[in-house]
């Protein structure tokens, strides 16, 4: 079946599988967490143990979703700035070259599925899956780049992914830090 949409499912199924397993994962650590603090047992009286766990995985998966359809989001755009700046093709065929790279990402989620009870499995298939991702990305749209365009298109890619990763980061300590100085001790 040689149809162009024919994939075009796959990044929702993708973003439903990796949040799923993810959602799997951190509930169980979640409702360890609640057992061993004792606020399951008072959960009980408003829902049964079914319900509590369906609530949470429902809860966990949306909260997964919007963040895997955020990167998908900004990553598409990445992808477009980048073949904006660098590319030679201004009629998007490197835009239909790539789009079947969406199959590496359903790939991934799968096997991050088989690893649902290791969140450091869950991550590593993630990481791995998005370098893949890269590879290919730059090796269907290396035909319509020059050398020095390939080079703009992994450092922009590059810096413009760092600098995202960092100031999270950075904000992500800032916060803490303001909360763990707020703390009366």
């Amino acid at each position: 079946m040689k149809n162009t949409y024919f994939m075009s499912y796959f990044p929702l199924l993708s973003i439903i599988l990796f949040s799923l397993s993810l959602s799997i994962n951190i509930e169980m650590v979640l409702l360890g967490f609640l057992k061993s603090a004792g606020i399951y047992e008072g959960m009980r009286e408003f829902f049964s143990d079914g319900g509590i766990k369906l609530a949470l995985l429902a809860l966990l998966m949306f909260l997964f979703f919007c963040l895997y359809a955020a990167l998908k989001l900004i990553a598409d755009t990445i992808n477009e700035l980048s073949l904006l700046f660098f590319s030679k093709d201004s009629e998007g065929k490197s835009l239909k070259e790539i789009r079947s790279g969406a199959i590496v990402y359903f790939i991934g989620s799968i096997i991050s599925l088989l690893m649902m009870n290791s969140l450091m499995g869950i991550l590593v298939v993630f990481a791995a899956t998005t370098g893949i991702y890269f590879c290919y990305f730059v090796y269907k749209i290396s035909s319509s780049l020059s050398i020095l365009g390939l080079i703009g298109v992994i450092f922009f890619q590059v810096l413009t992914w760092s600098s995202l990763m960092i100031g999270v980061i950075y904000l992500v300590i800032k916060v803490y830090n303001s909360f763990i100085a707020s703390l009366p001790i």
